[in-house]
């Protein structure tokens, strides 16, 4: 009989829990569903395409604002509204230790006018901002739209007249312009006019919907009650078609809003920027009035929506600030890169490469690395890049092959000795060279 005194490790606390320590490291943890890592493969598209936007929205004079990815729950409850999906659905939301419920923004408008009213920047004042960043939805991951997203968002308050409308139309179309993809897509506007005008227009819509209620789905059953304007953004063909007979919004805009419309397409008109009325383009929130407009595109398969903005002029008093007029955008920086891949539009994206030393021999290394860093000082512009780690001559070919640079220096034995530098363009366009080393700073920019 064995004794039950004998220990042993399968009733020791401390095996088990070393036990499962060993199992929990050994799975493998990875991203959470929907929130990608940009890899350095993927990273100069990225680049491009945030450098384009800064130079484009420096050259309307609008400055950047950062603000923190976390806000309190209440700044989206009360600018997005609790009956929203994003509200009741999306938000990524959490007690803090003090008990204080915070989320992850799931956009950046609100955040925005909260930082202008916070830091008195608004009141009385014209502001154009512009800002970057991430954004958390918890929605169905699908292509080109995820959990954690980013995007381009441009902001303006204290301006009321149609030229601030059109002057931030104006500038995503230069965007476009410096993409390339200005062809693929269109620009589709309308009005919701005033306050009252929308409120009067959402009557005569609900009497509409609810004369054909049994044709309605149950999401715009649902909308018909809670946000009647949304059922107008079905992608039910169904409820389109439904909508063909529907009261306009356009017969019960206010005299106001309709002049503020006409004068934004003159502007539209005179900068050369084609467009398309869309009725049924609105927005589900009450603090929306008048413009709103969307970029869409077919190029990536059924029409999507790759930025959209409008005039809110009421969303500054509702966060408790002063009544302020304010219009502005925000675009999706996935789906357009997206759309650049679609339209292999990424091959001329600069490699992160332009130069790659290779040093063979001893006293090549010393003498590569000096003029790695005189390079980097004298041609900041050019990206240089050293062997480090040693390696025959034909593993560091390979190794400046692969960085995907334009040009090898190679520094070995006979080129110590004659105090210069080979230079091999390694994409075949000019003849391999000697240069001497106080000449080379000279001759660089000419492959360039």
């Amino acid at each position: 009989m064995v004794s039950s005194n004998l220990k042993s490790p399968y009733n020791d606390s401390l095996f088990y829990s070393q036990l499962y320590v060993e199992i929990i490291v050994a799975k493998k943890i990875q991203a959470i569903r929907g929130m990608n890592d940009t890899l350095p493969e993927q990273t100069p598209v990225w680049q491009k395409l945030e450098s384009l936007f800064r130079q484009v929205v420096s050259s309307y004079g609008y400055s950047e604002i950062r603000m923190p990815i976390v806000e309190n729950t209440t700044l989206f409850k009360r600018s997005i509204g609790e009956v929203t999906d994003i509200v009741e659905k999306e938000m990524y939301t959490f007690a803090d230790r003090n008990g204080d419920s915070l989320t992850l923004r799931p956009e950046g408008t609100a955040s925005c006018v909260r930082a202008g009213n916070e830091h008195g920047l608004l009141y009385n004042q014209e502001r154009r901002l512009w800002y970057t960043g991430p954004m958390f939805r918890h929605e169905r991951p699908q292509k080109g739209r995820y959990r954690q997203f980013h995007q381009f968002g441009v902001e303006t308050f204290g301006i009321g007249s149609a030229d601030i409308d059109a002057e931030v139309i104006l500038l995503s179309a230069r965007l476009w312009r410096a993409l390339g993809i200005d062809k693929q897509v269109e620009l589709q506007l309308n009005s919701l006019g005033s306050n009252e005008a929308r409120a009067l227009y959402k009557e005569a819509l609900v009497v509409y919907l609810s004369t054909h209620v049994e044709q309605l789905d149950e999401d715009s059953k649902r909308r018909m009650v809670s946000n009647p304007l949304r059922v107008l953004d079905s992608k039910n063909p169904d409820i389109q078609a439904l909508l063909v007979d529907a009261p306009k919004l356009s017969a019960y805009l206010d005299d106001e809003s309709a002049e503020h419309f006409a004068q934004l397409q003159k502007y539209l008109d005179a900068a050369g920027i084609k467009y398309v009325i869309n009725e049924r383009l609105v927005r589900g929130l009450d603090y929306y009035n008048r413009t709103v407009f969307e970029w869409v595109t077919t190029s990536l398969g059924s029409q999507g929506t790759i930025c959209a903005g409008g005039r809110y002029d009421g969303l500054v008093e509702q966060l408790g600030g002063k009544a302020t007029p304010a219009v502005g955008f925000a675009m999706g920086l996935e789906r357009i890169i997206l759309m650049l891949e679609t339209l292999a539009l990424n091959d001329d994206v600069k490699k992160d490469v332009d130069i790659y030393s290779i040093v063979v021999g001893d006293g090549a290394d010393i003498a590569g690395f000096k003029v790695a860093e005189l390079i980097r000082t004298e041609l900041p512009m050019l990206k240089m890049m050293h062997h480090c780690g040693a390696g025959n001559f034909k593993k560091q070919m390979k190794r400046a092959d692969k960085s995907g640079a334009r040009l090898a220096l190679i520094i070995a034995e006979n080129e110590l000795e004659s105090d210069c530098v080979t230079i091999k363009d390694l994409q075949g366009k000019y003849e391999q060279q000697s240069v001497a080393m106080n000449e080379l700073i000279k001759v660089l920019p000419s492959y360039f």
